[in-house]
């Protein structure tokens, strides 16, 4: 039976990566390689899943900051090889899937908002067999990257839905800034590649430690 109570929240936006794919660590050990690869000094894995969730460019930039400019395009091709390599071996959060699920049949719009690109988004969606989930996505490369608001913004105005009815959530302290930047809500989660601690001052309504909390709370909340 469908749950008929009224929603605070009629879109509900999505962060990929280390919110519903269990990629944090692969990502972070990917951005090593690759600025090694290029010449650089391998940052630390804290360094390399702080800037998980900004467009891929800008991320690979501040994990590397003594690359040279002209290294980037082979800085971004050696991520993209480390990663390919080991794309299959990552898998959604436990839970997620149901999770989904259960919001669309209460009737909730969903949507990605991510730092990944489109072609590396359409992959994923395949590959989980998710694409059915969502009514609508924006990645980093035909959009803003975050935290600037226009990711969001557009998806709102895509799939007419206002600010206040929109809610945002992420792993980082870029997704939390992306929905206040945009006028939204926000939840974050605590498994991902941000400390929560982080969190306190970009005002998320919650913070989730797992994917049963966060199904949980939104399910009572949402």
């Amino acid at each position: 039976m469908t749950d008929s109570r009224p929603r605070r929240f009629d879109l509900i936006a999505f962060d990929w990566d280390g919110t519903l794919y269990d990629s944090t660590r692969l990502i972070a050990r990917c951005i090593q390689l690759a600025v090694v690869d290029v010449g650089g000094t391998m940052p630390s894995e804290r360094d390399a899943a702080w800037v998980i969730g900004l467009g891929l460019g800008e991320a690979l930039a501040r994990a590397a900051p003594d690359v040279p400019k002209e290294k980037y395009p082979e800085l971004g091709a050696r991520y993209r090889y480390h990663y390919l390599k080991h794309q299959d071996d990552i898998v959604l959060f436990e839970g997620v899937l149901p999770m989904l699920e259960a919001l669309k049949a209460r009737g909730h719009l969903l949507a990605v908002a991510t730092g990944k690109s489109r072609r590396g988004l359409n992959e994923a969606l395949a590959t989980a067999a998710l694409r059915h989930c969502f009514d609508d996505s924006r990645t980093a490369d035909e959009t803003h990257g975050k935290p600037h608001p226009r990711m969001l913004l557009e998806l709102m105005e895509a799939l007419d839905v206002p600010a206040e009815r929109t809610l945002m959530i992420g792993d980082t302290t870029h997704d939390l800034q992306l929905a206040l930047n945009a006028g939204c809500a926000s939840v974050g989660v605590s498994y991902g590649a941000h400390e929560p601690q982080s969190f306190d001052a970009l005002q998320p309504l919650f913070v989730a430690h797992s994917v049963s909390s966060l199904s949980a709370w939104l399910l009572d909340n949402a």
